[in-house]
């Protein structure tokens, strides 16, 4: 099961979103200066992303329902959290979204039902995570995945707030008892319409924030894996084929691969056990949180999580956390549901 972590008073919490905050702008005075240097080409280019890359015209498909609904035992409850890559906005099919990949997942690696309620809202930033956990708790989830941070880049954030929301979603989730695990920020700097020098600043301002949430979301109790740049090489060897028609969000296959880096830590996260881990795992050792947090951030498909030495859980640089990389990534290693018992029965449908 997660490592459950205490709740923390109000005045110690907002202490730590500032020390996120600090963790967060390493850096950003190098990243200042260049913006002040070349501030009227990095407007223009804002503008000319802007137009580039069109505006969400349709919602993504629903994937709500209950997977492998003919299989035994308890359904496990499953909730999405987060902006358009958790909506899975770029698909026209419920099993091409992640909540359905993940779903399927689960559900024939558990041999159990898994009830999906996906809540991730189009163009989401991280305070809008407030009221989707307050809808989540609704249902008494087991597991939450959360996918957050895009747009709270591209609307400039400040990382401290960003990071406090999330801080504040996944302490109400874990207090309620379910599992959390957070798919950081993705590399925006692996995105074709956006021209150098701003996609230099995108990446960095996405990996900054990438490992904040990163100590944030380990302290609070929950796991995470870095999304980064896991598209990024693929995009450019075959953009047509990873993206989506918008050139901004994953396609299907991009999704896929999404899923199969975050299942496994998923499955870690409710406890099924090493057994059930999907692909070959390699453990990277154990870091000093902050340490393993900027470890993840460059290196997409890491999953953190807190660990012990030698019966502590802290040491002299702070907590002690474990990485884990995904040996391989690729399409089959999450089941795309299809006409079988995987279908999932539509919740309020015959």
């Amino acid at each position: 099961m997660g490592v459950a972590v205490s709740v923390a008073p109000v005045g110690s919490r907002w202490q730590h979103a500032r020390r996120v905050a600090r963790l967060a702008a390493i850096g950003t005075g190098a990243t200042a200066a260049a913006a002040v240097a070349t501030g009227g080409v990095l407007l223009g280019q804002a503008r000319q992303a802007r137009r580039t890359i069109p505006a969400a015209e349709a919602p993504p498909p629903r994937c709500d329902g209950v997977y492998g609904a003919k299989l035994p035992g308890r359904a496990l409850t499953m909730v999405v959290l987060g902006d358009s890559v958790a909506a899975g906005y770029g698909v026209h099919r419920r099993r091409e979204t992640p909540g359905s990949l993940l779903a399927t997942g689960l559900s024939r690696r558990l041999h159990r039902p898994v009830r999906l309620r996906r809540f991730a809202v189009v163009g989401a930033i991280s305070p809008g995570l407030r009221p989707q956990v307050e809808s989540a708790l609704e249902f008494e989830p087991d597991v939450a995945v959360i996918l957050i941070g895009g747009n709270d880049v591209t609307n400039r954030t400040p990382p401290a707030l960003a990071v406090r929301y999330l801080v504040d979603a996944v302490r109400a989730l874990r207090a309620a008892g379910c599992e959390v695990v957070v798919g950081t920020c993705p590399d925006l700097g692996a995105i074709q319409p956006i021209r150098p020098p701003l996609r230099w600043l995108a990446r960095r301002w996405s990996r900054q924030l990438a490992a904040a949430q990163t100590v944030a979301v380990v302290e609070a109790g929950g796991w995470t894996v870095s999304l980064g740049d896991l598209l990024g090489p693929r995009f450019v060897a075959e953009p047509t084929r990873m993206f989506a028609w918008d050139r901004f969000h994953p396609s299907a296959e991009g999704y896929a691969m999404a899923a199969a880096a975050l299942l496994p830590t998923v499955l870690s996260a409710i406890g099924a056990g090493a057994e059930n881990r999907p692909g070959l795992d390699r453990v990277q050792g154990v870091r000093s949180l902050p340490e393993a947090a900027q470890e993840a951030a460059r290196n997409a498909g890491t999953e953190v999580s807190a660990t012990r030495v030698r019966g502590r859980d802290r040491g002299p640089a702070g907590r002690w956390a474990q990485l884990r990389r995904r040996a391989f990534f690729g399409v089959g290693a999450v089941p795309q549901s299809g006409p079988t018992a995987d279908t999932p029965t539509l919740e309020g449908r015959p």
